[in-house]
C-alpha cells in the first residue's frame, strides 16, 4: 500500500522541479547597479560574465619608504634561498690576512684561514678565532701567524645565521677565494 501512495505522489514531486520552460536569471533588487547578469538558456552556450569598472581606485598597497642607510653598511649582499654566504673583503698583510664583512647576523662571529696546500693523511682542523663586532655595521679581524706566499681560503662562521629545513647549518657562512699573505 505504501508503494501505491509513493507512486501516486511522484508526478506531483517531479512537476515541482520545473515546468520545462527555459530558466533565466534576472537582476534582483540587491544587485549592484551597472553589473551585468548572465541569462542561461538550455542548449545555448553562455558567455562568461565580464565586470566593467571605471574611475580611479586607490592602490592595493600603501607606498613603501625605506629608512636611510649609512654608506658604511652598504656592502653588496646576495643571498640564495636556503644558503647564506656573507661577502668578505680580505686584505693580505705580512704573514696575516685582514678580513672585513657586514655584521648582519648578530655580534659574535668566528673566522679561520684554511690552508690550501696539499697534505697527505688527515687534514688539519681549522683554527677558529672568535670575534665580537659590538653591534656595528661591519666586523673585522686580522688572522696572523700565516705562512707568507702560502694559499689560504678564509672561512667566516656566523652562529646566528638561519638554519636549513632540516635544522642544519653549514660549517661556514661565508668564504673567500684563494688569498696569499705577503
Amino acid at each position: 500500500m505504501r508503494r501505491v501512495s509513493v507512486l501516486a505522489v511522484l508526478p506531483f514531486l517531479l512537476g515541482a522541479c520545473g515546468s520545462g520552460s527555459s530558466p533565466s536569471a534576472s537582476a534582483s533588487p540587491t544587485a549592484a547597479p551597472g553589473e551585468a547578469w548572465v541569462n542561461v538558456e538550455p542548449g545555448r552556450a553562455t558567455p562568461s560574465a565580464v565586470t566593467r569598472r571605471s574611475g580611479t581606485f586607490p592602490p592595493a598597497l600603501p607606498p613603501v619608504s625605506f629608512l636611510p642607510t649609512s654608506s658604511a653598511c652598504a656592502i653588496a649582499w646576495n643571498e640564495d634561498v636556503g644558503q647564506v654566504l656573507i661577502p668578505m673583503t680580505v686584505t693580505p698583510g705580512a704573514g696575516s690576512l685582514k678580513v672585513q664583512w657586514p655584521a648582519r647576523y648578530g655580534e659574535v662571529y668566528r673566522v679561520a684561514a684554511v690552508p690550501q696546500e696539499i697534505v697527505s693523511g688527515a687534514q688539519p682542523e681549522p683554527k677558529w678565532q672568535t670575534v665580537t663586532t659590538g653591534g656595528g655595521c661591519t666586523g673585522s679581524a686580522t688572522i696572523s701567524g700565516l705562512k707568507p706566499g702560502a694559499p689560504y681560503i678564509v672561512w667566516l662562521d656566523a652562529p646566528d645565521t638561519p638554519r636549513g629545513l632540516d635544522n642544519s647549518r653549514s660549517l661556514y657562512s661565508g668564504r673567500s677565494g684563494v688569498v696569499k699573505p705577503n
